[in-house]
């Protein structure tokens, strides 16, 4: 009952005798399917959240089509396809059955004799058709399988906006009507791919990035990494080297910092629990983590893959690999044995958890890792993804002391790379307004200051600041550096008016750039839009050299 003949009555064959007249292949009847008929749930399921597309605004996309749909000529006059299931007799009777026999049986009753010939309709169902059966057929139907009433229907179907109404709307129609119920709950619709300019990929212009190529020269999970970081809901990816490259270097990074962790013996314990660290700085790494897990399983749900990727790449580059591997250095050589332990255990333990969630995106460094590292739990692939039964109630006050620690550091290596203080120099740190549990709880962390910002000691004033020295606030606290016997002042301040000289003379003509109408207007967007990214960084630049040229004239 899905197939609806319906004959164009200019070029209908007289007396309905197919045998009668030579008609060309392009004359001949077509075959349509009803789609307004089927089309009227298909919409329903839509307009009632049973099935959603993801970003929503795509459902725009299917409601116009879908009620704006005319009738669909699934007949195509090509050499090969599926050939439509219909045989016609001598007289241009139609028989419509699955297959050759069962419709020579039916002709033969029609016709009531026994020597009957058939002629099988040349037309072949247009590709849509088939593939929009493809959700159920694949599975078994029409018969019961075990496949079918497991698999269908499914939860998700990600696909590109530009086959909207070419198959999603086609599998919704035959889905629904065939089996009662919607062929997927989630519709994603995934950005376009294109070039590192916006501009859409084409062999003509020879802008086509080939991923082979760019998996041979970088590495899949590379790729994987960065078309997932860039997936943007509502946003297409631009694609470029760079941007390649800068994802593959995270991975390198993670490789560097599993094979660091397996150098300083830090290896998985069974027995290890969490609720049992003494230490903030372990406290401090697993509350991270647990935040990390439970953040990017959020953003995976809602298809946000963009923030998935982000915020793991946030959290393993800069708090696990740049400040706890950091602050974990020292208490790997230093002799407190039972810190050493600790640390050792909390490190291995973290990484294991951070090998299942960054497993869904960049499966294979991480399933090598993880047969490295953790060979006897197995195979990385059967893991579940951290759930919060894996993680102890967060030590907050163990979190606040360790932020405070790091936004300290980081004041100071900001105060002495701006200051132009050598790396090698060790520097007295100066502090105010720190009451009695900061001052604990920084000589309690003074061997990690001490490595991390180079510091030889700490002062807490109760009085003004000694001539010569730099300040900045942290939260509460003002933190300083008596740097006028370290450096050469005059000579600071004569570099940094250079610089700024050279950053004025960038800014001018990016701005005269930009005030011209006729290049605004006629060079290409992305050409205008680099000038303005110049100009906002030269501005951004000149402004860090101005505060630092006012800290040395302040000396």
């Amino acid at each position: 009952d899905l197939l609806d003949r319906i004959d164009d009555h200019k070029f209908q064959q007289p007396h309905g005798d197919r045998s009668s007249v030579v008609i060309e292949p392009w004359l001949m009847d077509q075959w349509f399917v009803d789609a307004p008929k089927l089309a009227k749930r298909a919409l329903e399921v839509v307009e009632n959240d049973v099935s959603k597309f993801i970003p929503q605004q795509w459902e725009n996309t299917y409601f116009e089509w879908m009620r704006n749909i005319q009738p669909w000529c699934v007949s195509r006059q090509l050499w090969w396809g599926h050939q439509i299931p219909v045989w016609y007799g001598h007289d241009g009777m139609i028989f419509c059955k699955e297959s050759y026999e069962e419709a020579l049986e039916e002709a033969k009753i029609h016709y009531g004799i026994e020597d009957v010939h058939l002629t099988q309709e040349e037309d072949v169902l247009d590709t849509w058709f088939s593939s929009a059966l493809w959700p159920f057929t694949t599975l078994g139907w029409p018969e019961e399988t075990p496949e079918l009433s497991k698999y269908y229907p499914s939860q998700v179907l990600v696909t590109g906006f530009d086959i909207i109404f070419f198959w999603v709307a086609r599998m919704m129609m035959m889905g629904l009507h065939f089996c009662n119920e919607v062929p997927f709950k989630d519709i994603y619709i995934h950005a376009l791919v294109r070039d590192g300019k916006g501009q859409k990929m084409s062999k003509s212009k020879g802008n086509v990035v080939d991923p082979l190529e760019v998996m041979e020269q970088y590495g899949t999970d590379a790729l994987r990494l960065t078309l997932t970081a860039l997936a943007a809901q509502g946003r297409d990816i631009r694609m470029s080297d760079n941007v390649v490259e800068g994802y593959r270097n995270f991975i390198t990074k993670l490789w560097n910092v599993s094979r660091f962790i397996q150098m300083n013996g830090c290896q998985w314990d069974e027995h290890y629990d969490p609720k049992n660290c003494k230490l903030d700085v372990n406290n401090w790494i697993i509350a991270k983590t647990q935040k990390a897990a439970k953040n990017v399983q959020k953003a995976i749900e809602a298809y946000r893959f963009n923030e998935a990727a982000g915020g793991t790449y946030q959290f393993v580059w800069s708090e696990f690999a740049d400040w706890y591997i950091e602050f974990a250095k020292p208490l790997f050589n230093g002799e407190d044995e039972a810190a050493k332990k600790e640390t050792q255990k909390t490190a291995a333990w973290v990484l294991e958890k951070i090998l299942r969630i960054l497993h869904p995106i960049i499966p294979f460094v991480t399933e090598e890792v993880y047969n490295l590292l953790y060979e006897e739990k197995g195979m990385l692939m059967t893991q579940s993804f951290p759930d919060s039964e894996e993680f102890p109630l967060t030590d907050e006050k163990a979190e606040e002391r360790i932020e405070k620690l790091i936004r300290i550091i980081s004041k100071v290596r900001t105060l002495r790379s701006e200051m132009s203080v050598k790396p090698s120099v060790f520097v007295e740190l100066l502090i105010s307004r720190a009451n009695e549990d900061v001052q604990n709880q920084l000589t309690r962390q003074f061997n990690l200051i001490e490595k991390l910002a180079r510091i030889s000691k700490i002062d807490y004033l109760e009085g003004g600041w000694p001539k010569g020295t730099v300040q900045d606030v942290v939260d509460e606290l003002t933190v300083g550096l008596p740097i006028a016997d370290i450096i050469d002042v005059q000579a600071e301040i004569s570099r940094l008016d250079k610089e700024i000289g050279k950053f004025d003379k960038e800014i001018a003509m990016f701005k005269a750039k930009l005030s011209n109408k006729n290049f605004v207007e006629r060079a290409p967007e992305d050409v205008v839009e680099e000038q303005r990214l110049k100009l906002r960084d030269a501005l951004s630049a000149k402004d860090r050299l101005g505060q630092a040229l006012e800290r040395f004239k302040a000396l």
